[in-house]
């Protein structure tokens, strides 16, 4: 994604990573693969450790596995990756235990951070962004579990993959990647996962459902991207503070989701920091933030509104994002349905019951600087959505009710002069989905607390720390049953000296992430990774569980 100017320290200084990848390359500096017994440099050389995330990897049954690769590709520009898929011919025909997906990607040189996304018969099944490379050159990989496409996977697919490139003189690096699936046999100690029945993609806003569903969610690929101001969606200001990206209402951005043009869903976006964020790409050059390179969808359980879209008739099914300006882009919002059917019945009936939201709020006060102080912006926005309904399915009547309430508080403090740049904010998502005697709660929040100085000599510090974290707890009969807690939060500290070639940067950096899951989503019921680095090197790699 390319940096764009805005008056505030961030933006301004955003193209000094341009200035540092133009930069002249200086000595030798670590190699790839360093142990914790090798001492980091003084600071970054040409090389630094290949990317890593402290997330826990992808569990794979020990079943007959078969592989497909579905994409292979160089991309140096924005033209599109297009081949053709085929499900494998050994590990069954559908009912397979998993499907992992791995992406295996190098650079090499200077370029800057892209977003890519990879769909199959037109369901996007993954959106992801690229570290920055070193001169010597990076590896990396992602893996995700995509066994819920199980429906798009079982017949033969056209594949399109797109990370937009731009490569020339200056920016020279060529992303190469390829991209494999694989599938696990199911048996009788493994059996084969509850997977929805239909995966339809959102192409267009009209879509006809078949008339026995039963069950209904939609997944959204939600990022703010391309370049422009939505990048760093979480700075906008409100009309008439000094800082360039301007937004009516300021920064509070809301995910919504309507059915024939009524509000059926709501999601607070989360706050992805791309691997040249916050103007500081030392940051993020090891160990990047929260999502990056697995963006994962904002999903909204629609199950209310099945007996209306049963009606065998075409419906409007529409992804906005509240709080962006009036005819600005710079969100992405690819979106799948995922529909469940009951096999007994050709037609399931119902009705919606019940639509109640509450006002949405989004608003931001400006507070001009004095003399020789901040200016400050605080933002404040809430919304709640209540939805019910019922279907007449081949068990007899089955009601669900989901409740979601979304809330973001954010103070964003700047100086004129653009010698300090802060921002903490807090972002809650709560959700309650009621199906029959099951209830799922769970509650998100994501937070984002930094700062960007600009000192003597134009160096340029950045101090930040992120965090995703989600507690989910069912109950049936009011007894939990099942319970499960993600904390994934990212700490960094990295200094520079902008707008000067790579060999006169002087760059430092620590960065600390630590990922950990708790209950029935983690291996063994516990998985707990912390990953540190100094100037590059990996300096801790440790796992409590």
């Amino acid at each position: 994604m390319r940096r764009h100017r805005i008056t505030g320290l961030l933006g301004a200084i955003a193209l000094a990573a341009a200035t540092l990848a133009a930069g002249n390359p200086a000595a030798a500096g670590p190699a790839h693969g360093l142990t914790r017994a090798d001492p980091p440099p003084a600071e970054f050389g040409t090389d630094w450790h290949d990317p890593l995330t402290a997330a826990p990897p992808v569990a794979r049954p020990a079943t007959r596995s078969c592989r497909v690769t579905l994409a292979q590709a160089r991309f140096r520009d924005f033209t599109p990756y297009r081949g053709d898929y085929a499900p494998p011919a050994g590990c069954g025909t559908a009912d397979w235990a998993a499907v992992v997906l791995r992406l295996d990607g190098k650079v090499k040189g200077r370029q800057y951070d892209r977003l890519g996304h990879l769909s199959l018969g037109g369901v996007e099944i993954l959106r992801t962004s690229t570290p920055q490379p070193s001169p010597d050159g990076i590896t990396w990989s992602v893996e995700k579990d995509v066994t819920r496409y199980r429906d798009t996977l079982t017949r033969p697919q056209p594949v399109e993959m797109l990370i937009g490139n731009v490569v020339d003189d200056t920016y020279t690096g060529v992303i190469d990647v390829e991209v494999t699936l694989t599938f696990y046999a199911a048996d009788a100690r493994t059996p084969a996962p509850d997977t929805p029945d239909r995966v339809l993609p959102l192409t267009t806003p009209t879509v006809t459902t078949p008339r026995n569903t039963e069950r209904v969610l939609a997944e959204v690929y939600a990022t703010g991207s391309g370049g422009g101001c939505e990048e760093y969606w979480y700075l906008t200001t409100p009309a008439g503070a000094p800082y360039s990206c301007a937004a009516d209402g300021g920064p509070h951005r809301e995910v919504r989701v309507l059915v024939d043009g009524r509000l059926a869903g709501i999601a607070a976006p989360f706050p992805t920091v791309w691997t040249g964020g916050w103007s500081n790409p030392f940051l993020w050059y090891v160990t990047p933030g929260p999502r990056a390179f697995d963006v994962q969808p904002i999903r909204y359980d629609l199950t209310p509104y099945a007996a209306l879209l049963n009606d065998g008739r075409p419906h409007r099914i529409e992804v906005t994002v509240a709080g962006l300006p009036t005819g600005q882009s710079g969100w992405s919002t690819p979106a799948n349905l995922l529909l469940w059917q009951d096999e007994a019945r050709h037609v399931v009936t119902g009705a919606l019951t019940r639509h109640e939201e509450s006002a949405p709020s989004g608003r931001s006060r400006w507070t001009p600087a004095g003399p020789g102080g901040q200016h400050r912006v605080d933002t404040e926005g809430h919304h709640r959505l209540t939805v019910a309904g019922y279907l007449n399915t081949s068990r007899g009547r089955v009601a669900t009710t989901v409740t979601r309430s979304v809330h973001h508080t954010s103070a964003h403090r700047w100086t004129e002069g653009g010698s300090r740049d802060a921002l903490n904010a807090v972002w809650t998502d709560e959700e309650s989905v009621t199906h029959g005697p099951t209830t799922t709660r769970t509650d998100r929040t994501y937070t984002m607390d930094g700062e960007t100085t600009l000192g003597a000599g134009d160096r340029l510090r950045t101090v930040l720390s992120l965090g995703d974290r989600a507690d989910t707890t069912t109950l049936r009969g009011g007894r939990t049953v099942d319970a499960s807690r993600l904390d994934d939060r990212y700490t960094g500290d990295a200094t520079y000296t902008a707008n000067v070639p790579r060999d006169q940067r002087h760059a430092v950096a620590t960065t600390s992430a630590r990922h950990r899951l708790y209950g029935s989503q983690a291996p063994g019921g516990c998985y707990d990774r912390t990953v540190d680095t100094v100037q590059g090197t990996v300096t801790v790699d440790r796992r409590r569980c």
